[in-house]
């Protein structure tokens, strides 16, 4: 299959250069001028397409060149933007930074390489001048396809702009296409563990329409729109699903849950499963349903009143002890421990399905990219079977399962992780279930025999 969408990827020099501010206001003037947007991030994130999600109102989609094959992101950037007018792809990191810090793979980079998509590079104008020609230069030669097409000057004057503008399009021969000030007043706070979530953003609506209004005034979107309208042409192949009987899988999603991939919820309605959001803090019982899963998020910062909410601990363990198939990723699998210690050093009650407890530190805790390779038969896979994944945590367990092992790429670095039950598969790894189908079939298979032995 071909795809012609008109396309632009927002790339940077580092992390912290501005990308996901800028890439929201760009969301949302194109939106102002009528447009429908698609747009994507770059590598595992979960907490800028939440930004992207409040902005264009529908889901944003991960393009993530480790956990997914080339012809996988190919095709979720083609049948996602299907009904968009141009997809907007959000990079990652510096623009080449990619596995273990000494490779391209699963770079910004890469990501622009496999999709053909132009790259606007936004650069951070703060304490430089010249030296940002040999920068900018550097970066559109590093590589003979770099795909560079253009310039962002970030934290740039307005009376600066022109005067930069004449001399960096002179030194390197890459268009400028705009500038945005310095607008401390519009910044996308970070916490410790990230990028804080847009619940948490006070005013982010009348942020982003600020945004907006300064985007129209200093960036020229009408030539983004040119540069996005020669993105060449996209072959992309069709991977067939098969849908099995429907059954229903509740889903934990509230502040404390919210880190999922929506293209895997939408490869399980594929095969035949009902989504059922539920909240483990603010509901009192689990809803009809077949199986569970419980997403990452940040149940340290709930974990209060987590621990308050008895009869949610008490219908999920109740229905878990009943046999009802399981997958508890990062925060939730931390929820189903006996307790979590917070950062102020409270002992925290959590469900208790599984023995063991879990405590916020100051710091990461295996951090990173692996690739999980089955110990043992489990509800998700075969032992020796693998699957890709990525850990992004603060907290750490007294046990992490001895299910899987972990490696991580470049280094070879190797853990034990994962806690597997007949029905419960739950660790500190996220995963994406496109990196390999098989993980997510047999997961619903399971839902399904759990619903045929309940109607027995």
């Amino acid at each position: 299959m071909r795809t012609t969408v008109p396309r632009i990827m927002f790339a940077a020099i580092a992390s912290g250069s501005g990308k996901t501010t800028l890439t929201c206001a760009v969301l949302q003037a194109l939106i102002n001028r009528g447009l429908v947007p698609a747009a994507f991030k770059g590598g595992p994130d979960y907490i800028d397409p939440m930004f992207h999600r409040e902005i264009i109102g529908t889901h944003t989609r991960n393009l993530d060149l480790f956990m997914l094959s080339e012809d996988v992101c190919k095709y979720l950037l083609a049948v996602n933007s299907a009904p968009a007018d141009i997809a907007v792809l959000e990079g990652v990191m510096g623009y080449y930074d990619g596995l273990g810090g000494r490779s391209t793979e699963a770079s910004s980079y890469h990501l622009a390489s496999v999709t053909g998509t132009p790259v606007i590079l936004i650069v951070d104008c703060r304490g430089a001048s010249l030296s940002l020609a040999a920068l900018i230069s550097g970066f559109a030669r590093f590589r003979p396809d770099s795909g560079i097409k253009g310039v962002i000057l970030n934290n740039l004057s307005t009376s600066l702009y022109q005067e930069y503008k004449e001399m960096l399009e002179a030194e390197t021969g890459l268009p400028v296409v705009g500038y945005f000030p310095h607008l401390p007043e519009c910044s996308l706070k970070s916490r410790h563990l990230g990028l804080i979530t847009p619940p948490e953003v006070d005013g982010l609506k009348q942020k982003v329409t600020f945004l907006a209004k300064q985007a129209e005034q200093s960036l020229d979107l009408d030539m983004l729109l040119t540069l996005a309208r020669q993105a060449s042409e996209l072959n992309y192949p069709v991977f067939k699903i098969k849908k099995g009987t429907p059954i229903t899988i509740g889903v934990a999603k509230d502040e404390a849950f919210c880190f999922y991939y929506q293209d895997s919820l939408e490869l399980l309605e594929k095969m035949g499963a009902v989504i059922c959001f539920f909240s483990p803090l603010h509901d009192q019982t689990l809803p009809a349903c077949d199986g569970i899963i419980l997403g990452g998020g940040y149940p340290e910062l709930y974990a209060e009143k987590l621990a308050a909410n008895i009869s949610m601990h008490q219908s999920l363990k109740h229905t878990l002890e009943s046999g009802i198939p399981c997958l508890a990723e990062g925060g939730g699998y931390v929820y189903l421990l006996d307790t979590l210690v917070d950062k102020e050093g409270r002992e925290q009650k959590m469900t208790g399905f599984l023995s063991g407890k879990a405590k916020v530190t100051s710091h990461l805790s295996r951090f990173g990219y692996l690739t999980l390779r089955a110990l043992k038969d489990n509800p998700l896979c075969a032992a020796g079977e693998t699957i890709k994944a990525h850990e992004f945590h603060y907290s750490d367990s007294s046990d992490n399962g001895d299910s899987f092992r972990a490696v991580k790429p470049i280094s070879g670095k190797s853990w034990n992780c994962i806690h597997s039950k007949e029905n419960v598969v739950a660790g500190y790894p996220h995963l994406h279930f496109w990196s390999n189908i098989d993980f997510a079939y047999a997961f619903l298979e399971k839902c399904r025999a759990y619903n045929l032995c309940q109607e027995k």
